[in-house]
């Protein structure tokens, strides 16, 4: 048999063996073996040096149409193949779309969050304006302008996180009345507002304190204003937050932004002031304090305290929700676990 004869086998076999392939990876098996340096044509261009002059030119076209028939065969047995293989992986992965979907878990606004407006909801219906201000503030307006100078012993009982010797994060939100005070324009009616934010002090954090917690203070000042005013206005905010049966209770106290300060308590929402564990047996649980504001703290602020009174007070709102809700330990709002914050969606 002549070399372009057996030429002619080797293409007819190699075609065969190409379209009987039933995977790729056989099918590059194929490709090395017909077209590789080692395969039966690179044999057949060995015997071309036998050949005569004339013979040399047509076997190397011959081989050259070989060649060719077989990469044309082996890229369109490839294309076959792939889209077979694609076929099979989208018969496998199919989705039904009858099923119903994946539930998503809808959010809802954290405890606090709700907590402070409606406390500030409960202000807006009586008249007050929100007011909000900074987080890093002056020595000068968190402490100076609050009737606490330098050295004053009440700042041990705020102490806070200093940036500077003059800068640090505040410690309750009196700042921010300070700020409204000296600005506002009593010509044209009273001062009301509460001023809602977070405030940061240098707390040991246990089951009921928080080096950062969330306060709400209210301040009104205008002529007149009495003690009798504040008693109202948190008898109002207590029973709103509560329920109407609450009653409060005015204890003599201590701020120096303020004179005479008072602690308030309201009765015992879990025995009616009867007297029990919540309330550790006297029928009052504490839960704000407040007082007239010191006439100092008027003057610094360019209010004479001759013509105008005012009261304030300051409540923490995450001991409202606490007491509210029956939680037990302060760090469950900031822990960020969904099994807490869930419960008050």
């Amino acid at each position: 048999m002549s070399v372009f004869e057996n030429l002619e086998t080797l293409k007819s076999e190699a075609l065969l063996q190409i379209n009987a392939a039933s995977d790729l990876s056989t099918l590059n098996d194929k490709r090395v073996e017909y077209l590789g340096k080692k395969g039966p044509i690179t044999d057949v261009m060995k015997q071309m040096k036998d050949l005569s002059n004339e013979d040399k030119p047509k076997l190397g076209a011959a081989v050259n149409i070989v060649k060719s028939a077989i990469e044309d065969a082996i890229e369109a047995k490839k294309v076959e193949l792939e889209a077979a293989e694609i076929g099979a992986k989208l018969a496998k992965e199919t989705i039904d779309v009858t099923l119903p979907a994946t539930k998503r878990t809808k959010g809802s606004r954290h405890i606090l969050t709700q907590t402070r407006e409606e406390i500030e909801d409960i202000f807006i219906g009586m008249g007050y304006s929100v007011e909000n201000g900074y987080e890093i503030e002056s020595d000068n307006y968190n402490f100076e302008r609050m009737n606490l100078p330098k050295n004053h012993p009440a700042r041990d009982m705020q102490d806070t996180f200093y940036i500077t010797p003059e800068t640090l994060f505040r410690t309750h939100t009196s700042p921010v009345q300070a700020r409204v005070m000296e600005k506002h324009d009593f010509t044209k009616g009273a001062l009301k507002m509460i001023a809602p934010g977070k405030v940061y002090r240098r707390d040991t954090d246990d089951a009921t304190h928080s080096h950062q917690f969330m306060q709400i203070e209210g301040l009104v000042i205008d002529k007149g204003i009495a003690m009798s005013d504040l008693k109202g206005t948190l008898d109002h905010l207590i029973k709103k937050m509560f329920g109407a049966e609450r009653e409060i209770r005015l204890r003599p106290s201590f701020f120096p932004f303020t004179e005479p300060s008072v602690e308030v308590d309201i009765s015992c929402f879990a025995c009616g002031g009867e007297g029990c564990r919540v309330c550790k047996h006297t029928g009052w649980i504490e839960i704000l304090g407040g007082g007239m504001v010191h006439p100092k703290v008027l003057e610094m602020s360019g209010i004479d305290p001759e013509t105008y009174t005012g009261f304030a007070f300051g409540i923490g709102v995450e001991r409202v929700a606490m007491l509210r809700f029956g939680i037990n330990d302060i760090r469950g709002f900031y822990q960020n676990d969904v099994r807490f914050t869930n419960q008050f969606k």
